[in-house]
């Protein structure tokens, strides 16, 4: 009997530490195979040591290329850790050309983080794969409900648990430094002035407490390209603070549940982080300095007993999770995978049906055919064909010259992210 097998398609370095941490918890006795995207965020060397899965094998792919794939085809389970519009075109090529086979992989799908915006705009291109999971009774909950109204399977829903959950219960030790950590995200706060007054708050925080560690925990190197795109990394904001940064202020990279290991506060305006804080049982702080708002995503927290401003901080404050809060979240869970795996299982026992995405050319062709063209594939699942001399006249030509006329970076950006990826397709051809 062949090795069984799971393949993760991931396009970041985000969703492929959610896609091999489900690989892990779902089939954990399973060769596991990488595949990633080729986008501005494929996830580099850096980036995959930090995280510390490593893949038994793994390679540089686009959607298009995967429809033929018979190496996927042939996979026992494959996990889908890609954005939603993506996760749509590949269970819509994927359908088509596995229908008809006496087997192929299970299908998975999920988020990486908490769901508190767009919940059925994401969950919409998830519908009609074979597992979609959620990372909570709460999350649980409303997906169904959503999917029994328009008609798809609820019982495509699993409950579980955010997937890199785990590590040891917090203790505090005397053998180090009392330490705050902060979880940087590339997306929020925006703009330079409002990333530059939080880190001035950071620092300013570590000169009222000296005694303390102020770890700045960051995601990327500049330039590095992660789920979302960080426009302006603290390393480089660090330099126009308007004092020098106090020696206990201190940026880090890592793999954030070793930088947990040593945290005595986590604080945050809405990372995932904060959940795995408060799974080990860490004083979280949520800021409300910034307001307790949609478009920071920390309005998710409302109930969690963990909001707290820079200055309840400064004075000593360190919020524990509201205990019941936390078990709706799916935190503290021993086996939150026992039921995915056991679906699993279930399905991988018989014979799957065809892969029936939600949107369908039928229901919502003008949708659809939108992400099928931005993920290079048409209407019946084949990759787009090009059109000899298109690079001169066409669309690429015109983004090279707005590109070019708005700067360097800009320029360089179209090439690494629009122009590359053609050219490999191109001489592919």
């Amino acid at each position: 009997m062949p090795p069984r097998r799971i393949a993760v398609i991931a396009d970041s370095d985000t969703r492929w530490k959610w896609g091999a941490s489900v690989a892990r918890q779902i089939a954990p006795g399973h060769a596991l195979d990488a595949l990633f995207l080729r986008t501005r965020a494929t996830p580099t060397e850096r980036q995959l040591e930090e995280i510390g899965i490593v893949p038994d094998t793994r390679r540089e792919v686009t959607v298009a290329e995967l429809v033929d794939d018979e190496e996927l085809a042939a996979a026992d389970v494959a996990v889908l850790a890609t954005v939603g519009g993506t996760t749509l075109a590949l269970a819509h090529g994927l359908g088509i050309a596995w229908e008809g086979r006496e087997r192929r992989p299970v299908t998975v799908t999920g988020y990486v983080g908490v769901v508190y915006e767009k919940m059925v705009d994401g969950l919409m291109t998830r519908a009609g794969t074979d597992l979609v999971l959620a990372n909570s009774a709460y999350d649980a909950d409303r997906f169904r409900a959503a999917f029994a109204s328009v008609g798809v399977d609820p019982d495509s829903v699993v409950e579980c648990a955010l997937p890199f959950l785990g590590g040891e219960p917090y203790a505090p030790s005397t053998e180090r430094p009392f330490t705050l950590t902060f979880a940087v995200q590339p997306s929020v706060r925006k703009g330079r002035e409002a990333r530059l007054g939080l880190l001035e708050r950071a620092a300013a925080h570590a000169r009222r407490h000296p005694e303390r560690l102020v770890l700045m925990k960051l995601r990327s190197l500049p330039g590095e390209h992660t789920t979302h795109v960080e426009a302006d990394p603290y390393q480089l904001l660090v330099e126009r603070l308007a004092e020098p940064a106090p020696p206990n202020l201190r940026l880090v990279y890592g793999n954030m549940g070793e930088v947990l290991d040593r945290t005595d506060l986590l604080v945050t305006v809405s990372s995932t982080a904060a959940l795995e804080s408060m799974h080990r049982g860490i004083p979280t702080a949520i800021l409300t300095d910034f307001g307790v708002r949609e478009a920071h995503g920390n309005h998710y927290f409302v109930h969690s007993g963990c909001l707290a401003s820079w200055d309840d901080l400064d004075a000593g404050a360190a919020p524990r999770v509201d205990p019941a809060w936390a078990a709706r979240q799916g935190i503290g869970k021993s086996d939150p995978y026992a039921a995915a795996r056991a679906r699993l299982a279930a399905l991988g026992a018989g014979r799957l049906p065809a892969l029936r995405p939600y949107y369908s050319p039928r229901r919502a062709g003008a949708y659809l055919g939108g992400i099928l063209e931005r993920n290079g594939m048409d209407e019946k699942g084949r990759p787009l064909a090009l059109v000899p001399g298109a690079a001169g006249t066409g669309p690429l030509r015109t983004v090279i010259r707005r590109a070019a006329r708005s700067g360097a970076k800009s320029l360089y950006r179209v090439g690494r992210e629009r122009v590359a990826p053609a050219l490999r397709r191109w001489g592919r051809h």
